[in-house]
């Protein structure tokens, strides 16, 4: 019989096992991977571009690539506008188009609303348009894609930072940790949001620009934690008897004390998460955050307040934002039990 080149510890099948009988955390992961999905997969879902097009014995796929007016017959060697009823009417005539559910980008704006911008739901838009004519389902779906890629990058980039700091200062101790505590409260106190405003007012934010900013302030969650660890395990046996047989330090915090550390860390990623995508939202409520006719769902909020006539736009973004930080908040409560060392030495 072959053996499973996926071999789990006893302790990981006790920890998996935990976390699958937490079913609200359990079935909340499948959730959130299930609406990330999906989000991923937002050209093929609201599009102004039709997924397929067959058209003179020739197949064309506009949700790919870009095609000219002329290529369908058309006059003008410009971007093909397949949403014009001139270009509609000579593709249908010689072929047939398939179109993704939701005819809308999160900036295409539908001109042909039968009452002012923001148009309550429709068969055609289906939530509703925001004060600018853009389909409000077709902003959420690619909101929600760009707030979780966002929260992702940052807690990647932020854990990764906070746990070097984090390891450097537990293991090593003394003065060096005495000098990256006094760095820490002098880097804590400084005004996160004033900083943004005057980097706002000098360079127009953008995806990375943010990114930078909050990473720079994000990094800190995770230090204490895991300099925590590092305090307590740089003392125990193992780490002695590695360090008398003349391994590298480096290599002492990376294989036999960095594992440890990232219990703790691993514990805390969903929260940090979480953190992260309300940060972009609230940056974009303000109007600090991404550049105007962004995907965003901070923004989506924002119309919500300023056009309370139209409660559709303030429910639909609540909602998803509810949603999402609810699915995080119980998945890292399942991890969290789950890497209870109390449950798994039962």
């Amino acid at each position: 019989m072959t053996a499973s080149p996926f071999h789990l510890s006893p302790l990981t099948h006790r920890r998996l096992a935990h976390f699958r009988a937490n079913r609200r955390g359990y079935w909340s992961l499948w959730g959130f991977l299930l609406l990330f999905g999906l989000s991923l997969g937002a050209e093929f879902i609201a599009n102004n571009r039709p997924l397929l097009i067959y058209y003179q014995s020739s197949f064309y796929a506009p949700v790919i690539t870009d095609y000219a007016e002329t290529d369908f017959g058309g006059v003008f060697p410009s971007e093909a506008n397949y949403r014009d009823p001139y270009l509609a009417g000579l593709i249908n005539e010689h072929g047939w188009m398939i179109w993704p559910p939701i005819r809308f980008r999160y900036d295409t704006v539908n001109y042909n609303l039968p009452v002012p911008a923001p148009a309550p739901p429709s068969a055609e838009n289906w939530l509703g348009t925001d004060d600018q004519g853009r389909d409000v389902l077709a902003r959420l779906i690619y909101g929600l894609r760009l707030s979780v890629l966002f929260g992702l990058l940052l807690t990647l980039t932020s854990s990764i930072i906070g746990v070097a700091a984090g390891a450097v200062q537990g293991y090593f101790g003394g003065r060096v940790d005495l000098l990256f505590q006094r760095f820490l409260e002098v880097w804590g106190g400084l005004p996160q949001l004033f900083i943004l405003i005057i980097v706002s007012s000098v360079v127009t934010p953008g995806f990375w620009t943010l990114l930078l900013i909050l990473m720079l302030f994000g990094w800190t969650s995770l230090v204490g934690v895991v300099r925590a660890e590092f305090l307590r395990a740089r003392n125990f046996d193992y780490v002695r008897a590695a360090r008398a047989l003349g391994m590298a330090d480096g290599r002492i915090m990376f294989k036999h004390v960095l594992p440890n550390a990232m219990v703790a860390t691993l514990t805390f990623m969903p929260f940090i998460l979480s953190g992260s995508i309300v940060a972009l939202t609230a940056l974009d409520f303000l109007g600090l955050g991404l550049p105007p006719g962004s995907a965003s769902l901070g923004d989506l909020l924002r119309q919500g307040k300023e056009n309370l006539q139209a409660p559709w736009l303030g429910i639909a973004g609540f909602v998803v934002v509810a949603l999402m930080l609810s699915l995080l908040v119980f998945v890292g409560e399942a991890v969290r039990d789950a890497f209870d060392p109390r449950r798994n030495a039962q």
